[in-house]
Parts: C-alpha cells; sequence; structure tokens
C-alpha cells in the first residue's frame, strides 16, 4: 500500500512530508523498472477507502480526516451509500468512508522480482542465499563485507538489512541502529479474478484488505511486540478474517490462499533511519517499519546522491540515526 494520506498520523509531520515525497515518485518509478525489468508490477491508481462501521468508529474516522486535511492531503469525505456505491460488496450498514484519491498499491512481489530482474541487467552482482556474516572496519572506517567465507573490499556500505539490522556482526554498538522485529501476521483470500469483491485498497476497522489483479485478497496485519517469533496463532488469524468479514460479509465464501508471517523494522519512533553513521562508508537505510515500500525511490534516491556526490538531501536529515543520541548532561 502506498498510502502516506491515510496513514497520516499526529506526530508524525516530517515522516509524512518523506512518505508524500516518495508517493509522488511512484509512478515514474515504476514506469522506469518496469522498462528496465520487462516485468509489470502492478501500480494500480484506483484510490484507497477507509471506512467505518460504528458511530465509534465515524468519530475516530472524522478525527484523522480533519488532521489529514490539515496537512493537505486530498480527501473526500462519504456516506455510507456513497461508499457503497463504489463498492457495492461493502457491509450494508456502513456508517461512513473517506475517499483517498492519491493512495494507490504496488504487488510487492512482482516489484521484488523487477527489481532483481534490473539489479542484474544493469551489471550487478548478486548473491543470493548467502547471509552476510560481518562488515569489516579500520581506522574507524568500513573496508569490507564478508559474505559467508568471501570476502568483498568496499567503500561504502548499506546497511538494508530491514528487522535484521542489528544481528550483522562487526559494527561498533554506537554503529547499530535502534531496531527491532515487529511481527504481523497476513493472510490471502482467493477471489474471482474476473469479477472481484473489492477493487479499492479498504482501511476498515479491523483489518485492512488489498485487491491483487490475480484474484487473491490480501488481509493485514497484526501488529506484535513478538520478536522473531514466526508462528500463526490461532487469535491472530481469527482476528484478521473477523475484521475482513465485518467490512466484507462475501468472505465467507471464499478460499484462503495463504497465510504467513512477516517482521517489520521497528525504530523507537517508527520511523527510518537514513543516512551516514557513526562509522565513515557505513550508510544507514533501515527501520522503515510498514512503509518500506512506499519509501524505496525516495530513500534511493537520497541515498544515491549522498553516496555518490555527498550531498545529504533536506527530506532524510530528520531521519539520522544521531536523533536517537542521548543527550549530554550539564556538568553540575
Amino acid at each position: 500500500m502506498l498510502a502516506a494520506g491515510i496513514e497520516a498520523e499526529p506526530g508524525e509531520e516530517a515522516l509524512y512530508r518523506l512518505n508524500r515525497l516518495s508517493q509522488e515518485l511512484w509512478p515514474g518509478f515504476a514506469a522506469a523498472l518496469e522498462t528496465a525489468s520487462g516485468i509489470a508490477v502492478d501500480y494500480r491508481g484506483e484510490g484507497t477507502l477507509a471506512i467505518a462501521l460504528t458511530r465509534d468508529d465515524v468519530a475516530q474516522l472524522r478525527f484523522h480526516f480533519d488532521f489529514q486535511r490539515s496537512l493537505g492531503v486530498a480527501l473526500e469525505w462519504l456516506s455510507g451509500a456513497e461508499a457503497r456505491r463504489r463498492e457495492p460488496h461493502l457491509h450494508p450498514g456502513l456508517a461512513a468512508a473517506v475517499f483517498s484519491p492519491h493512495d494507490h498499491q504496488v504487488d510487492n512481489r512482482r516489484l521484488v522480482t523487477a527489481l532483481r530482474r534490473a539489479f542484474l541487467a544493469a551489471g550487478g552482482a548478486l548473491h543470493e542465499h548467502a547471509p552476510v556474516s560481518a562488515v569489516e572496519i579500520a581506522g574507524g572506517r568500513v573496508t569490507a563485507v564478508r559474505v559467508g567465507e568471501s570476502r568483498h573490499a568496499a567503500d561504502v556500505v548499506v546497511l538494508a538489512a530491514g528487522a535484521w539490522s542489528t544481528e550483522i556482526a562487526g559494527l561498533p554498538r554506537a554503529a547499530l541502529p535502534p531496531v527491532r522485529p515487529i511481527k504481523g501476521q497476513m493472510l490471502a483470500l482467493r477471489m474471482d479474478p474476473a469479477a472481484p469483491l473489492l477493487r479499492h485498497v479498504v482501511w476498515a476497522p479491523r483489518a485492512y484488505l488489498v485487491p491483487r489483479r490475480d484474484g487473491r485478497l490480501i488481509v493485514g496485519a497484526t501488529t506484535e511486540e513478538r520478536g522473531f517469533d514466526s508462528a500463526l496463532t490461532a487469535g491472530g488469524v481469527f482476528a484478521l478474517l473477523e475484521g475482513v468479514w465485518r467490512a466484507l460479509p462475501g468472505v465467507e465464501e471464499l478460499a484462503i490462499d495463504e497465510m504467513w508471517v512477516g517482521f517489520r523494522p521497528g525504530s523507537r519512533d517508527d520511523a527510518p533511519l537514513l543516512g551516514p553513521s557513526a562509522v565513515d562508508g557505513l550508510v544507514l537505510a533501515t527501520g522503515h517499519h510498514r512503509n518500506g515500500i512506499l519509501l524505496t525511490p525516495a530513500t534511493a534516491d537520497a541515498l544515491s546522491r549522498f553516496i555518490l556526490r555527498g550531498e545529504l538531501d533536506a527530506a532524510i536529515r530528520p531521519f539520522a540515526i544521531d536523533r536517537f543520541a542521548a543527550p549530554l548532561k550539564e556538568e553540575a
């Protein structure tokens, strides 16, 4: 989900600006990637609906609507009937909805496949199924990366290991990004691609729903502080199924296509860590939490300029690791 607007929260104004910048880059980025790879990434621009089913839901939806409008997000308030004219299979008792025309979606699995092919076509060397065992540092700067038993000399290393960013050996404590895994259980249902129950991305009170062109309906996601626990749980799956059923009753007849667990890389303030670190030549691109796909083009552009030209983009300055540095204590 490329949802800079509908996901904007109070206290995350700087993150919203970065998300919005990246969202604006996405149409061009998707087109360029499809040309370079020959693979369609299924970038879809139908927009996103956030829905309310009860009076309490309406109050919460109105609060977020007013806040997001104050940021300049283009939103449209809809009655339940207006929302159901756009999506007839939503719950008949739908109370209200908000339509966000600029919040879109892309198929993340196709995206990764396309990135891989484009990277190799551009001459990149990809070491698959070969975990990085260590980053080598000498004299306060990066010198190499070890992949298994192989050593690869490097002037610059980008730490983009997501939820596993603190598990790379060789990094001093001062350079370790404060990133932790945030577990998310998800599932996919199987719709008829020729007659899907849903066409827009929908944020419901207890789940979000993402329809894919191939008929899959993605339903997510739990948010759990469980470390790297990869177990699907009865409670987690039940919560997702109940949440999607309350919003879209017709899912009762759909087959469950897949269930899985993922790990978001969360920082202390749920915002990314971007730019230089305490080690010369070690550049951070981690901690994106739920916005990793959304922030792909902005992260790539900003870090490329920093690595190649030494220019630190103003858009990523608020997300430097030094924002977590302990303040100096005043001498007595």
